[in-house]
């Protein structure tokens, strides 16, 4: 005789969130992180800062290599020409043409603006922090337009060095990732990245727009738009050097 199970246990087991091991957050996150830089890029992009009485626009070049090099140099407006940004590993140095002089960033002032921007430091480091120093867990998976779309927790360990309680990401299931917002240590939502527009550049689908703005101040926020990209080319290992930052040879 088969044994019928009770409608309470079927209807709970329907209700079930779709098991850990069906999908790994934490590779999700990854993926994401990977596609956006891939093993080397070279990409052009404006920036606009707005605010309510004021707006500024920069148009900069930046270059990636593997999991931690990074280069970033304003091209436009002429005043600015020159103003770099060079991270490598956990360090972060910037450089000014008008003092001649680079900076060092210490990790205290990695949390604060970079350029004046909505972006911090941080956001710009781009670092793996997200991937080795938080848990992440999966809060729902949805479907957007025929794309399926994760929405993921990330929360840091405890003894990690971060400055945010928890992030939460939506990454569509190409490892786009459409939204990024930013909690402080007693859950309540500081700032948000917005992705605005996507579409494919440089041989993948990336976000082409996005937009970080705080909560508490609505009508302050930053664009970047990227305008070309090539990845997983060759860049020599020079580009990435304080020698570089300073007296630009590319």
């Amino acid at each position: 005789m088969v044994k019928r199970l009770p409608l309470a246990l079927i209807l709970l087991m329907l209700a079930a969130p779709v098991p850990a091991q069906d999908h790994d957050a934490t590779q999700i996150v990854r993926d994401a992180v990977n596609h956006w830089r891939g093993l080397s890029s070279d990409s052009v992009m404006t920036m606009v800062i707005h605010r309510p009485d004021w707006e500024r626009t920069m148009t900069m070049r930046g270059w990636t290599k593997g999991d931690d090099r990074s280069l970033i140099r304003v091209l436009e407006p002429k005043k600015d020409r020159g103003n770099g940004t060079l991270t490598d590993d956990n360090s972060m140095w910037t450089f000014s043409p008008k003092v001649n002089r680079v900076i060092k960033i210490p990790s205290s002032m990695m949390g604060q603006s970079w350029m004046g921007s909505d972006f911090s430091n941080k956001d710009v480091a781009r670092a793996d922090d997200i991937i080795d120093q938080y848990d992440h867990s999966i809060l729902g998976i949805d479907e957007v337009d025929g794309i399926t779309v994760y929405e993921i927790e990330s929360v840091p360990h405890e003894d990690a060095a971060v400055v945010w309680g928890k992030e939460v990401l939506k990454i569509r299931d190409d490892h786009v990732v459409t939204e990024h917002r930013f909690y402080d240590q007693d859950s309540e939502l500081v700032k948000k990245l917005v992705s605005l527009e996507v579409g494919e550049m440089g041989g993948r689908v990336i976000a082409l727009r996005q937009r970080m703005g705080k909560v508490e101040s609505p009508d302050e926020w930053t664009e970047i738009q990227v305008v070309s990209v090539d990845y997983d080319i060759e860049l020599p290992d020079s580009l990435f050097t304080l020698s570089n930052l300073r007296n630009p040879r590319e």
